[in-house]
């Protein structure tokens, strides 16, 4: 990873990221002791304090968003270092965790279960450990995304080999909202996943808006990004149905999705505008047709981010950001066809057909009164018909302007409001340049232009075979058989003697090796050997990786002489599974709130018996279930417990709960 010292603007931001994570936490347990004092007491006195310090609490926590918010729609840091006259594209912030050490609880798994030595794995654990450090500062190129994707593979293999569906670990994994701030805190790794998953689909927005966006080169590198940081959500979005997180819950990472194609929309439109567009007639329909794509797919994203539940969580910049986006490119639309309809007039040696059918596929419906072929033949509609589309290109790009004007945080973007106002200008000049004097007279309203895009722009899903890895645990086996869901007994030794040069029993399968057709008289039997008990080491060596012949090479190696194996037992893997998940969540409504892991032969008081619920992650292939919302969060309300209680993002767990 990156040097987690060094003084670059993204680093500045990511550990900005980091002290508003601990300001809100300290906010929220401040909230959650105020709100459970106010449940305590029937002292009027006490209650009017503790309401009193609810109200500045509640203020604080709505400052620390507004932080949060402004760091997320800090732009300029990402964009590439050259001069470039473009709209800033919006990138996503690295998830912020905490440290976690996984030495003693695998340690002491690696003891328990695999009955080997821990402290030999010592280096292994070491970099597993180091690896996690270095991903929370990932460089932002192709190293950086597939350090990220070797994490999350590894921990795949770490997840098989020490997380036994029947019990959880005790290691504890928190991660931090990159909306809301608010701590998630879990035992389940998958947590850890999904949370790797976003960061890899953050770094792959980080990624394209750092890419040039004055070189062919840049803006196809853009869109790969962008395309295929889509492609990361849409999979941590189908992959994990039930996330405690607002930033990985379904509703939001379908709008984050919708955002990334849109940006990678309006870099194609740049890629297709970058070589100069020439002004001729089917050239501006082109690209007429291009920008009102992207104005279409903004306008999408608008909507979806005005959409409950993402409204509340969503950056309030960025859906103003998609707004000025969609109506600075429709406005661009109606521009380009404003250019055609006034500077270019039918000529004899045009190709009238062509042109007729080209203007036709622009509008779903053409004012009354007007014909396309009309149009083209006649000077005077001609000219009111693009006279009416530079007026609704004002329109658009004054609304673009007024909309940036209204936003903080936009309004300090100076670049976003020299490329509005340069439009804005254009577009004015061009209206100035026609004649004015029947304007009194043109009572035409431009049509809506129907957006079309030769360059498709699609999610491309995670290729993370391309990523070669090892396993750090190699050693314990193959994964097949040394995993955590198989229990074994410990390695037992038994002294083979060769009779008349028979082993007395046969191997079978691949490695480790497995006893077959063993004779029952035979003295390995006498010993303590049983039928289908695995070998592992032969001689004081390991074997756990050879196949039969291998093993058979050894045996034969020895000659006549007596040979030491060590063999396991595989034990009955039907224990009981516990239905419910070891979870806590910070901020999370009582549906999302700690689930104690209780085992099956507690007392439980069956009258008290709450139904099965499903757990916060689900891993697996495309659960399609739909899940309760994650993103409706209760807040304190000044009264008693049994008013209703307000929907808000900054809550803490009931005193059931809680997580200290």
């Amino acid at each position: 990873g990156c040097n987690p010292l060094a003084e670059t603007g993204r680093s500045k931001l990511q550990n900005q990221r980091a002290a508003l994570n601990q300001q809100i936490l300290k906010a929220v347990r401040m909230r959650a002791g105020a709100e459970n004092l106010l449940r305590a007491t029937t002292n009027n006195k006490v209650r009017e304090q503790v309401l009193l310090e609810l109200s500045f609490v509640n203020s604080d926590l709505q400052i620390l968003k507004e932080e949060l918010e402004g760091l997320n729609i800090s732009v300029e840091v990402y964009q590439n270092t050259e001069e470039t006259f473009s709209i800033p594209l919006v990138p996503l912030g690295l998830k912020e965790t905490k440290e976690v050490d996984f030495t003693l609880p695998l340690k002491d798994f690696i003891l328990e279960h695999y009955s080997e030595d821990s402290s030999e794995y010592e280096d292994e654990i070491a970099d597993l450990m180091d690896l996690r450090q270095a991903c929370r500062t990932p460089s932002r190129d192709e190293a950086g995304i597939e350090m990220l994707i070797s994490y999350f593979l590894q921990l795949g293999y770490v997840e098989n080999r020490f997380f036994p569906p029947t019990r959880h670990m005790g290691v504890l994994f928190t991660w931090y909202d990159s909306f809301t701030g608010v701590p998630v805190c879990q035992q389940n790794l998958l947590l850890e996943k999904a949370s790797i998953l976003f960061n890899i689909g953050a770094l792959y927005t980080q990624i394209g808006t750092r890419c040039n966006r004055q070189t062919q080169t840049g803006l196809e590198n853009a869109v790969d990004a962008f395309q295929r940081a889509a492609g990361v959500l849409s999979y941590l979005k189908e992959t994990f149905t039930h996330t405690p997180s607002y930033d990985m819950s379904p509703a939001m990472l379908n709008v984050l999705v919708k955002m990334m194609l849109a940006q990678a929309q309006e870099c194609v439109f740049e890629q297709i505008g970058l070589p100069g567009i020439r002004n001729e007639f089917f050239t501006l329909v082109k690209m007429t047709q291009e920008v009102a794509k992207v104005g279409e797919v903004y306008m999408q994203v608008n909507a979806a981010m005005n959409q409950e539940p993402v409204k509340e969580n969503i950056p309030y910049s960025w859906s103003k950001l998609a707004q000025i986006k969609s109506d600075h490119y429709k406005a661009l639309a109606h521009y380009f066809i404003a250019t055609v309809l006034c500077d270019h007039e039918l000529q004899s040696g045009d190709d009238e057909d062509q042109q007729e059918k080209a203007l036709s596929q622009l509008y779903d419906y053409m004012p009354e009164g007007l014909m396309v072929l009309t149009v083209l033949k006649d000077k005077v509609q001609r000219k009111q018909l693009g006279k009416a589309h530079l007026r609704k290109a004002i329109v658009y790009h004054e609304e673009a302007l007024r909309v940036c004007g209204l936003c903080k945080k936009l309004r300090n973007i100076d670049v976003l409001q020299e490329v509005l106002t340069a439009a804005h200008k254009r577009s004015l000049l061009k209206y100035a340049q026609q004649e004015t004097e029947d304007d009194f007279l043109s009572l035409i309203q431009a049509p809506d232009i129907l957006p079309k895009t030769e360059h498709k722009i699609e999610t491309i899903a995670p290729q993370f075979s391309k990523v070669k890895i090892k396993d750090f645990f190699h050693r314990l086996g193959p994964l097949t058989v040394f995993s955590a869901k198989q229990r074994w007994t410990a390695p037992r030794t038994v002294r083979i003697h060769h009779e008349a040069g028979e082993l007395g029993f046969s191997l079978k399968g691949g490695s480790p090796v497995q006893i077959y057709c063993l004779d029952p008289v035979c003295s390995a039997a006498s010993m303590g050997l049983k039928e289908g008990d695995y070998i592992v080491s032969v001689g004081g060596v390991d074997c756990k990786w050879l196949g039969v012949n291998e093993v058979l090479e050894k045996f034969k190696s020895v000659g006549e002489q007596p040979i030491e194996i060590e063999v396991i037992s595989c034990q009955d893997t039907a224990a009981s599974m516990h239905s419910k998940s070891a979870t806590y969540s910070v901020g999370m409504q009582k549906t999302y709130s700690l689930i104690c892991l209780a085992m099956e032969e507690d007392k439980i008081d069956q009258t008290k018996k709450a139904p099965l619920k499903l757990p916060f992650l689900s891993w697996g292939t495309k659960n399609r279930q739909k899940a309760a919302s994650t993103l409706c969060l209760p807040s304190a309300v000044a009264g008693s417990s049994q008013t209703k209680k307000k929907l808000s993002p900054f809550t803490l767990l009931n005193t059931e709960s809680s997580l200290y």
